[in-house]
């Protein structure tokens, strides 16, 4: 293996190129003309298939990245004077530069703690919203002198990995619902948790009572382009507008749907997404057997946060792997694309126990 070179294929799955099967639907719609900002026939195509793969009439719009889709979704949902629920981790929060409550012209984030405890029950995690601190958040704000709650925001899969659940999902919905609340789930990476979950995309979204869904296609195998997913076709209202108001709207879309939909066509959204889930289970076994490392949460999509001393990192960055700490001072994140292979896992692993040994 080459010491010197530059391997970002753990850094991030922002860092993976385009699928093949994206890539073929993209150059396939590089031939001739066709109808410009989305009235052409790949984007219409991809709505098609997300209403199929959701089983439900819902409305579907491309944007350009997570950062849009997000805090265009939420805009749609709330007026200045509203607040959003969300994980004090949150992507809404931690990573948008602001951008919700700018296109919100104004809605506050209010930021409460996770629940404890997870599917594996392997240590605890905090990373999901805990619905007795969002009851105790709401009852603290003092009614016409506070942003009034509007919508929850989940993260699925979460920032730190884990996956929520059906039944907590359903916890959050039914909190909402009970305060005249809508639900937001930012789905960076939803297809990873639907490939951990195994079921239906319907039963962790519509079906039980979440309003919109930023559906990511980024980090599972296009360049760009997200899905915005009204499954209340009514909240969808005048969206276009605000799309193209925020600079969103592609006069050439068919570029942006395309590989969308060499995503979505027989299954390769799940298999790109089965694939790093499954890489990133390797990755965490052969650390955690091979090298003796810490494995801080449970791998249940495809990241895995691990411990490691400030020597070891550092040879490993000199070796040419690149990677973030997470959380302070000693956790950090790798993480599995479509394009991750048993090779590098296992050149990874081979690394670390050199250095430790």
């Amino acid at each position: 293996m080459n010491r010197n070179a530059d391997r970002y294929e753990l850094a991030s799955d922002n860092t993976a190129g385009i699928c093949p099967e994206a890539l073929a639907a993209l150059q396939g719609a590089n031939i001739g003309a066709a109808p410009s900002y989305g009235d052409d026939r790949w984007t219409a195509r991809v709505c098609d298939l997300v209403r199929e793969i959701f089983e439900t009439d819902c409305d579907v719009y491309l944007v350009f990245n997570g950062t849009a889709a997000n805090a265009l979704a939420l805009a749609q949902l709330c007026q200045p004077f509203h607040s959003v629920i969300c994980h004090e981790q949150a992507h809404i929060q931690t990573d948008e530069c602001g951008a919700p409550e700018f296109f919100t012209r104004g809605s506050k984030l209010l930021l409460v703690g996770g629940a404890h405890g997870s599917r594996q029950r392997v240590r605890p995690v905090a990373d999901k919203i805990d619905i007795g601190e969002a009851e105790a958040m709401i009852a603290r704000q003092p009614e016409l002198h506070a942003h009034k709650p509007r919508a929850v925001s989940i993260t699925q899969s979460t920032e730190l990995g884990t996956v929520y659940t059906r039944d907590e999902i359903a916890a959050v919905t039914e909190f909402a619902l009970r305060r005249e609340m809508f639900v937001h789930m930012d789905g960076a990476r939803f297809a990873n948790a639907v490939a951990s979950l195994d079921c239906a995309p319907k039963q962790i979204t519509w079906q039980i009572g979440v309003d919109v869904l930023c559906f990511g296609g980024t980090k599972n195998g296009v360049a760009a382009g997200e899905l915005v997913v009204f499954f209340k076709k009514e909240l969808a209202r005048e969206f276009a507008y605000r799309v193209k108001q925020a600079g969103q709207l592609g006069s050439k879309m068919r570029f942006v749907a395309a590989p969308w939909l060499g995503l979505l066509t027989d299954g390769v959204w799940l298999k790109n997404a089965k694939h790093s889930n499954n890489l990133a289970q390797m990755l965490a076994e052969q650390l955690r057997a091979e090298a003796k490392i810490d494995i801080v949460f449970p791998v249940e999509a495809n990241a895995v946060f691990l411990r490691m001393n400030e020597d070891l990192v550092r040879e490993l960055h000199r070796r040419g792997w690149h990677f973030y700490k997470f959380i302070e001072p000693d956790v950090y994140r790798l993480m599995c694309s479509w394009s991750v292979s048993d090779r590098d896992i296992a050149d990874f692993v081979a690394d670390v126990v050199a250095l430790k040994g």
